[in-house]
């Protein structure tokens, strides 16, 4: 049987840069995943640019069953950590919006550093993980090629987000024979869906964007809006889907920086032979505007005509727009997964399981989900920063 130091599972964001971060102790660290390159959901995201981090990352920009959890792993690794290595590599970036860092160039440029930085790490690529076990002092990896034990093992394989790419969830169902808790995952940053009836306004809309406040429960987003065939995306809808379960319905607001009824009858006071129509245009994309005025049976009505009382019911539909979506798009568009190991059983400095001596679970595969813009990057950073720090700490072997 082959040994070693350690043993990543997962060749994605959190498992290369815990693997970075034991480089040049003179660890013998082996890095297996399935897939045929590495790092491919990095590739893929932000549009082939890599929002690799956020200047805003607190721990109330994660949603977990236990809220505080993350805490210490984030402060023990900051965005600006990352971003010395980013400079340090020669990597250009820009600031986009609200904290978000970006590649001036291709994602690919972040994949290449953490490889570099890897050292003498052996990467082994399209090996599946079967299972770990305790065994001889430490925790033997089951794979398709050949058994590996060592002092210690990190779960890092990621969630069941964007399954073309190769995710596929073994992380539960390793840990779930290990005896975890799981929470149930569930698809995040992702697009809803409407029923059919729901669909009659917004399928014509499909390409028409927005800047809107949405919100899901107690939480609310305001950022861009985008019509679809299937119900709504955009950014503030993908925001809202982590925080929103079936059967809720989401408070819209079309118009976040005016009071629609206001305007309506002000727009009426100042000479309504103007259609009501024309007076939405002025706070909604034009043909938003038609549509929400055909829908209430007002599509070629003067304003001079309304009395207030049906403006202001007309204002009301613009800010506080009250719709239940009947799903999402699933684990095809999500994002992130939501959900996953509980963080009861993991030591939130360490990240090493209560439950099984050794192992260590980080990233995604761990009940923490960031917002949108680059918080999920963080997440992915610190968490294998730490369960690095802590095998450093220990030793690689299980004491």
């Amino acid at each position: 049987m082959e040994h070693a130091d350690i043993v990543i599972l997962g060749a994605g964001a959190a498992g290369l840069f815990c693997a970075d971060s034991l480089a040049g102790q003179g660890l013998r660290v082996v890095v297996i995943d399935h897939a045929r390159a590495p790092g491919e959901k990095i590739r893929i995201s932000g549009g082939g640019r890599c929002n690799f981090t956020n200047l805003a990352t607190s721990h109330d920009r994660f949603l977990s069953q236990v809220p505080r959890f993350c805490a210490s792993v984030l402060a023990g690794y900051r965005p600006q950590d990352f971003v010395a290595l980013v400079d340090r590599a020669g990597i250009a970036w820009h600031e986009k919006t609200q904290g978000q860092l970006f590649c001036d160039g291709k994602a690919t440029q972040i994949v290449r550093m953490l490889v570099d930085r890897m050292g003498d790490a052996s990467l082994r690529l399209g090996t599946a993980v079967r299972d770990i076990s305790a065994g001889g002092g430490g925790l033997i990896v089951d794979t398709d090629a050949s058994p590996i034990a060592a002092g210690r093992v990190v779960l890092a394989t990621g969630g069941r987000s964007i399954p073309k790419m190769g995710a596929t969830g073994v992380a539960y169902d390793i840990a779930a024979r290990l005896g975890h808790r799981i929470v149930t995952p569930r698809a995040g940053l992702v697009p809803l869906t409407f029923a059919e009836q729901a669909l009659h306004l917004t399928r014509p809309l499909a390409g028409v964007s927005v800047a809107a406040a949405v919100r899901a429960g107690r939480t609310a987003f305001r950022d861009g809006l985008l019509f679809t065939h299937r119900g709504l995306s955009g950014p503030a809808i993908l925001q809202a889907s982590s925080f929103w379960s079936p059967g809720d319905e989401l408070a819209i607001d079309l118009a976040p920086d005016d009071d629609a009824a206001a305007a309506l009858n002000a727009a009426k006071r100042q000479g309504g032979r103007g259609q009501v129509a024309g007076a939405l245009a002025r706070l909604l994309p034009e043909r938003l505007a038609s549509a929400i005025a055909d829908e209430a049976g007002l599509a070629a009505a003067r304003l001079a005509d309304q009395p207030d009382a049906r403006l202001n019911a007309l204002g009301r539909r613009v800010n506080d727009w009250r719709i239940r979506p009947v799903g999402s798009e699933g684990w095809r568009t999500a994002e992130v997964t939501v959900g996953g190991v509980d963080c009861r059983d993991l030591d939130a400095r360490t990240l090493e399981s209560r439950r099984v001596a050794g192992l260590h679970i980080i990233g995604e595969a761990v009940d923490v989900t960031g917002w949108l813009g680059g918080y999920n990057f963080q997440w992915a950073w610190a968490s294998g920063h730490a369960a690095a720090r802590a095998i450093l700490r220990a030793g690689p072997g299980v004491s």
